[in-house]
């Protein structure tokens, strides 16, 4: 679906159609509109199909007057192994073309569109809002990075009532968002320095700007390492108490069978086809039960002063 965005009065607004300066966004093209994109608009079809791959990672390229820039953006996903992921972005422009391309629905453009009206954002040319949408991608990192922390504590609230394959595979899961989104923070910042160190618009860009985007992204790179090791913490923690709940289990599980072994042990050496001096006495099975007794009870009690019961 293309939709071609103009600045009006209070922000983007849709037009109806192209014309020069304007935002063309493409989310989930169809084969007509990789044809309108290639042909009308004269992208090269290389630029296309670099951001159709969904590792790709962010970078920035110039190919007679075209840029290439592909970010990383974060995205709630419907696959329950991993709950959020994060996809490329493709934003190509030259001289009064400028499009963004996703092949995947994103939270973020829609969003950014309504912050634009809420404050009167326009397009003042073609890094100014490829600046914004960097801005924008760190503000979405951070956003779905707080709904993480709360799937972490509820999880490490069910962890605490009792551990459960469920909540450690939870946990798995988020580590994996992690790991995803601390891959594509440090992309998204490499790509800012170059953009910043570029010869040629160095002087036009804001560097207000810049400065913003690159505390967004230095603040959503932490809060993402932070609750990477608090993760990493926290798995380690449960592995060590699992591990010592298995221990305690097989402690006393040994204990109980040594107990059970002494009237066993007993038992089985009087109830032998030899004489034994109790074999003619009328207590004779009292007095054997007894004496397991005493000692199972001995043992148990030596166990208890250990702690191993």
């Amino acid at each position: 679906m293309i939709t071609y965005l103009i600045n009006g009065n209070s922000g983007l607004i849709p037009n109806e159609k192209w014309i020069p300066n304007c935002w063309v966004n493409t989310i989930a093209p169809s084969e007509a509109d990789k044809n309108y994109l290639i042909k009308n608009l004269g992208i090269p079809e290389s630029f296309y199909n670099d951001i159709e791959d969904v590792d790709e990672r962010p970078r920035i390229e110039i190919e007679d007057g075209w840029y290439l820039i592909i970010i990383r953006v974060p995205i709630r996903t419907s696959d329950e192994s991993i709950p959020f992921s994060t996809i490329p972005i493709g934003i190509i422009f030259k001289n009064d073309i400028f499009l963004t391309i996703s092949f995947h629905e994103v939270e973020m453009i829609p969003d950014f569109i309504n912050y634009s009206h809420r404050k009167s954002i326009h397009k003042k040319e073609n890094f100014d809002l490829v600046l914004k949408l960097l801005l924008s991608s760190s503000v979405w990192f951070l956003k779905y990075l707080k709904q993480i922390n709360q799937k972490i504590k509820l999880a490490e609230k069910q962890l605490e009532k009792s551990i459960r394959n469920e909540d450690l595979q939870t946990l798995m899961k988020i580590e994996k968002c992690m790991v995803y989104f601390t891959t594509s923070l440090k992309g998204n910042d490499i790509l800012i320095h170059k953009i910043k160190n570029l010869k040629e618009h160095k002087d036009s860009l804001e560097t207000e700007l810049i400065e913003d985007v690159e505390i967004e992204l230095r603040q959503a790179l932490e809060t993402t390492n932070i609750y990477s090791d608090i993760l990493s913490g926290m798995m380690d923690a449960y592995a060590s108490v699992i591990s010592n709940n298995l221990n305690v289990i097989m402690k006393l599980l040994t204990s109980i069978s040594i107990l059970l072994m002494i009237p066993t042990l007993i038992a089985s050496f009087y109830g032998m086809n030899t004489p034994n001096t109790l074999e003619n006495n009328p207590y004779g099975f009292w007095i054997v039960l007894s004496i397991s007794f005493i000692i199972s009870s001995i043992g148990l009690i030596i166990f208890r002063k250990k702690n191993w019961i």
